[in-house]
């Protein structure tokens, strides 16, 4: 098979020619072994994406490494680390393009292996359809189901679950259906816009690109020709923002907001509040790659000038007005975790969220999600690879969407101070109250009173009788003791009450 790029190849006239064509970002995603590297390899060789070095070097691979005897080995074309090859598992997260008549797709290759999970996170992160795999032979185990949930709380819209090794089941169409019906109850469950069941063979290439022979009861699409039907609906326009990456500084004149823009376009004279502090100016110039620009798109890498001075540094969040990011010191949140040490309440973090990094604490752990249920179950910590449900203290007050609003202002890490080690990624779900001390009442005022000066003229009438022996009199001045100073202790309490010098500020 000749595959290789033609000696009269012009690049400018491939980039025209697909440039029109609008793109699904995509993530495979399963337990180890069931394929996703020979998967991606397949539709990467159909479709004929693979260049003459590329399948030289395929073949040298092959048989250094392969599993597949003197034939290709596909799943080297991804399994670009040396480990990964050697090991026959993926362990970083491989992207890779593909184009075909229809569509532009980035794939996204991840591990399968429970010790990488936070990787698959990364990869979920920006994917709009997620490819879920199965094996045949084993159905749905634990890592199907938490990459499934991952996938969905990450929002993911559509899911494919492809039944992979076929051909070693002798396409069971029974064995189809049993795994179809597990499989739609658990991504339904999990609220997938949409969700398709394909059979397959990742290693003969049968129902991925092009039809086989082998199961002739199977009506639906190829995995490619859904793939390339499936919706690609634009994601619904957010607000204006950008994170102040650096203030660019290099003379007294010049004061330039350094970030990337993301949400809807800002443009030169539109209005932008500065939060956490709420100051607002106006946008003076937009500095783009090649100097002055007019507008902004998302992804966009500006320099903001505003066109008076402000107080703004690194971490401060560039909003618009009209649609404020919600700002606040306590958050709920859905965090992946995925650090060696459990997270448990009372533990703090380093939270960073866009370009700001502040000291966060868990004070409340809501539950755990069971992979078996999907629902939020009681739990004390959470272990590495679970999903639960916190609350989130902060040292002070950051700006944030919610998560399901904006994916690049509602997702954050957290950091363990000591090793700097990432140890899970969180997703804003709500804005949380702060935890305040509730003021003494009235009554509980009395009685600390009461218990205190009891003790303490009984101390009184004590050391009298020790120094006069005169039991009676020791006991007569325990009890004026008791009743002037309960008095004293009381009004005293009640005035500071009401005194605010040494209290905490809460919001």
């Amino acid at each position: 098979m000749d595959i290789g790029i033609a000696a009269d190849f012009n690049l400018s006239d491939f980039v025209a020619a697909h440039e029109g064509k609008d793109q699904l970002r995509l993530i495979t995603c399963g337990s180890v072994d069931d394929g996703k590297s020979t998967l991606l390899g397949r539709l990467l060789w159909e479709t004929q994406m693979v260049a003459d070095d590329q399948i030289t070097a395929l073949g040298s691979a092959s048989r250094r490494h392969g599993t597949q005897g003197d034939a290709m080995d596909l799943a080297l074309l991804v399994d670009g680390l040396a480990a990964e090859r050697e090991q026959g598992i993926t362990i970083d997260v491989a992207y890779r393009f593909f184009t075909t008549d229809k569509r532009r797709f980035i794939v996204a290759d991840t591990p399968g292996h429970a010790q990488y999970t936070r990787n698959m996170a990364t990869g979920a992160s920006t994917a709009d359809l997620a490819i879920l795999l199965v094996d045949a032979r084993t159905g749905a185990t634990p890592q199907t189901r938490r990459h499934a949930l991952i996938a969905a709380s990450l929002r993911v819209r559509h899911a494919v679950v492809v039944i992979n090794k076929m051909d070693l089941v002798e396409w069971s169409e029974a064995r189809t259906r049993e795994i179809s019906e597990s499989a739609r109850a658990l991504c339904d469950g999990l609220g997938f816009e949409s969700v398709v069941v394909i059979p397959l063979s990742a290693l003969d290439g049968e129902n991925v690109v092009h039809r086989g022979g082998s199961c002739g009861w199977y009506t639906g699409p190829t995995l490619l020709e859904h793939l390339e039907t499936v919706p690609v609906l634009p994601a619904r326009p957010s607000p204006f923002r950008m994170a102040v990456q650096w203030v660019n500084r290099p003379d007294p004149s010049f004061r330039g907001l350094a970030g990337e823009v993301s949400g809807s376009p800002v443009r030169v004279g539109d209005s932008v509040t500065i939060l956490p502090a709420g100051q607002t100016a106006k946008i003076a110039r937009i500095l783009g790659q090649d100097g002055d620009v007019a507008v902004a798109h998302a992804g966009t890498a500006v320099t903001l000038l505003l066109d008076r001075p402000v107080d703004v540094s690194r971490g401060d969040v560039l909003a618009d007005p009209a649609q404020l990011a919600q700002v606040g010191r306590a958050i709920s949140a859905r965090l992946l975790w995925y650090g060696d040490t459990p997270g448990a309440v009372g533990d703090r973090f380093l939270l960073k969220l866009g370009t700001r990094t502040v000291t966060a604490k868990i004070t409340s752990l809501v539950g755990r999600v069971s992979l078996d249920t999907l629902e939020i179950e009681p739990a004390t910590t959470l272990a590495p690879n679970d999903t639960g449900d916190v609350v989130l203290t902060l040292e002070r007050p950051i700006a944030y969407d919610l998560y399901s609003e904006s994916r690049s202002m509602g997702g954050f890490v957290l950091i363990d101070p000591e090793t700097f080690d990432t140890v899970a990624l969180g997703l804003v779900q709500a804005a949380a109250r702060v935890p305040v001390a509730p003021s003494d009442s009235h009554t509980r005022s009395l009685a600390k009173a009461v218990s205190y000066r009891a003790l303490g003229s009984i101390a009184t009438a004590t050391i009298a009788w020790a120094y006069t022996g005169n039991l009676g009199a020791s006991l007569a001045i325990g009890g004026v003791d008791a009743v002037s100073k309960m008095a004293i202790y009381f009004v005293h309490e009640r005035l500071w009450d009401r005194i605010s010098f040494g209290k905490a500020k809460h919001p």
